[in-house]
């Protein structure tokens, strides 16, 4: 069973052969910025869901000895390569990911890597109900990753609706997803999809932002980052 719903797949690349040096531009010299400020205390990194790699860059993949990929989408595979020659990649199974241990898996499996979660916990997961085994399985990351170099962007909600702001937003912890929304997307009607990914360590501090995905579909984002102790 894949890990990442098949909406992810051909049409996805579709969309970022045609947008991601114009609409996608924005957000992803966001995500750079994000990943050069990380700095994980070690040399191997897991790259969850990265597809291929859109919003990655080569010099953040560089600082990397060992680089494992669970990405289970072959096409994103051979895409990723290509955009990085120069970068080995160890590409492994995923489907385990998305069970209820799947994040205690992920540490047995990785003991001594950094993870990167690229834009996957706010997407559907194949088997998992929307609601309270979709909670539950987010709950598994909160307690699997404690005292772990690891960090996130990932969807809260999106709409079709234009933003009023497009500035990234900073905050020392979690906010209402309401009290978020209202700072991006300011009266008049509103209609949102909540991707029920907001409760992920409402403790640490997080950066919100928009990305533009398409003319009339807008993605708030959330990153989180721990680079040790978190």
């Amino acid at each position: 069973m894949p890990l990442l719903h098949p909406s992810g797949g051909l049409v996805y690349h579709l969309r970022a052969r045609r947008w991601r040096r114009t609409l996608w531009r924005p957000f992803h010299a966001l995500v750079e910025r994000w990943l050069r400020e990380w700095q994980p205390n070690t040399t191997r990194l897991v790259l969850i869901g990265p597809s291929a790699g859109y919003a990655l860059n080569a010099d953040f993949l560089a600082r990397f000895e060992r680089i494992d990929v669970l990405e289970p989408d072959p096409l994103a595979r051979l895409l990723l390569r290509r955009r990085f020659p120069r970068q080995r990649f160890q590409f492994a199974d995923s489907a385990w990911l998305a069970g209820t241990h799947g994040f205690e898996m992920l540490i047995r499996r990785y003991p001594d890597a950094a993870f990167l979660f690229c834009n996957l916990l706010g997407q559907h997961l194949v088997g998992a109900a929307p609601d309270r085994e979709r909670r539950n399985w987010l709950r598994g990351l909160d307690a699997a990753l404690r005292g772990r170099a690891w960090a996130s962007w990932h969807d809260l909600a999106s709409s079709a609706r234009r933003p009023d702001r497009f500035p990234p937003l900073a905050r020392p912890a979690a906010e209402a997803l309401d009290q978020v929304i209202a700072q991006f997307w300011r009266g008049g009607e509103l209609e949102i999809h909540d991707h029920d990914c907001a409760s992920i360590r409402p403790d640490l501090p997080r950066q919100y932002a928009i990305w533009q995905l398409g003319p009339n579909r807008y993605h708030l984002i959330e990153w989180i980052a721990v680079s040790g102790l978190g």
